[in-house]
């Protein structure tokens, strides 16, 4: 099953069209694909190959994504297919970012189909995440209408490599977005990802400008984005920017994909950069892959009391009363239940 895109372009009598979708606006010509590898020109026209196939589908917590701001404790249908418009060296779904849809097996599951499974399986929202989301545009969007039908929420983790116009047509059907901000630096997007910063940092200023619940996640890697400088401008930019309530999670490197040579993130560097974030003025600050700590709970930004204590993917202990702190009253932001 196919979807045409919503916008294409003639380039020429032999049928080159433009993808309008994300920054690159991939010319492509008849028979090849753009730089996702999903999207395909056929005889002049532009379609996603993968609408309705999905190659992955899992019940995850949403602690994973990671939210913590989002439905605590709740399960979320967990959906991605093959493709993804940016090149990670530290990629942990390579295998089905860098793939072409006929390079992974993938299931028969159009819109309506993935929001009823959910629905059977007692989650109480969809999650568009592991390759990149906005890559199947159509098919992110049209299982998010099915979704809303039926009661569910929606939310999608992305690297935020899309175009003003579809990103807030997409962000009107979402509960919440996660991004990837993966470097506060052009450069290191160009050398790392093969990206630029700035369409990035603009997904992020439309997720608040729409209204649309935001948490952001950054890892840290070893000699690449571990520059305290660097996350300083970062963590000031989004103080400024987006506010001190939208939570920012310091992610744990692990050597995969091309920088398997790299050590894993210091737990001292975490911390710092933590400290850093707090310091900058921002209220809900996370460090995710390591287990056990304190840098997972979240806690009341007024009188330091203890709202949510997390043990990996599990809520441990859960402390809000109807969004708010028990203790002082303080509002907590959020989509809670």
């Amino acid at each position: 099953m196919f979807a045409l895109l919503n916008k294409r372009r003639d380039m020429s009598e032999s049928r080159t069209v433009q993808c309008e979708l994300c920054p690159r606006g991939c010319e492509i010509a008849d028979g090849d694909s753009g730089d996702c590898r999903i999207r395909f020109n056929r005889g002049g026209k532009l379609i996603a190959s993968t609408y309705g196939r999905p190659c992955a589908v899992h019940v995850d917590p949403i602690e994973k994504k990671p939210f913590h701001h989002v439905l605590p404790g709740s399960s979320s249908f967990s959906i991605a297919t093959a493709g993804c418009n940016l090149h990670c060296k530290n990629c942990q779904n390579w295998e089905i970012s860098q793939a072409f849809a006929y390079e992974v097996g993938a299931e028969d599951m159009p819109p309506e189909k993935v929001a009823a499974l959910a629905k059977q399986a007692g989650c109480e929202s969809i999650a568009y995440t592991y390759s990149e989301p906005v890559v199947f545009y159509e098919y992110t969007y049209d299982t998010s209408v099915a979704a809303h039908e039926l009661g569910l929420r929606n939310v999608i983790v992305t690297a935020g490599y899309l175009n003003p116009e579809p990103l807030r047509r997409l962000y009107k059907v979402l509960d919440a977005v996660k991004v990837d901000l993966k470097y506060f630096s052009d450069a290191l997007y160009r050398s790392n990802s093969e990206a630029t910063l700035k369409p990035v940092l603009d997904s992020i200023l439309i997720a608040k400008e729409v209204g649309v619940w935001l948490e952001i996640t950054n890892l840290v890697i070893p000699t690449i984005s571990d520059d305290f400088d660097m996350i300083k401008r970062m963590c000031g930019w989004l103080a400024e920017k987006t506010g001190p309530d939208v939570p920012l999670h310091f992610s744990r490197f692990q050597p995969l994909y091309k920088l398997r040579e790299l050590p894993v993130t210091p737990g001292e560097t975490l911390d710092r950069a933590a400290s850093i974030a707090k310091a900058a003025g921002l209220h809900y600050v996370y460090i995710g892959n390591r287990p056990g700590e304190a840098g997972e709970s979240t806690f009341c930004p007024a009188d330091g009391q203890l709202l949510i204590r997390r043990a990996g993917y599990v809520i441990v202990e859960n402390n809000l009363k109807d969004g708010h702190c028990p203790k002082c009253g303080t509002a907590i932001p959020g989509v809670w239940k």
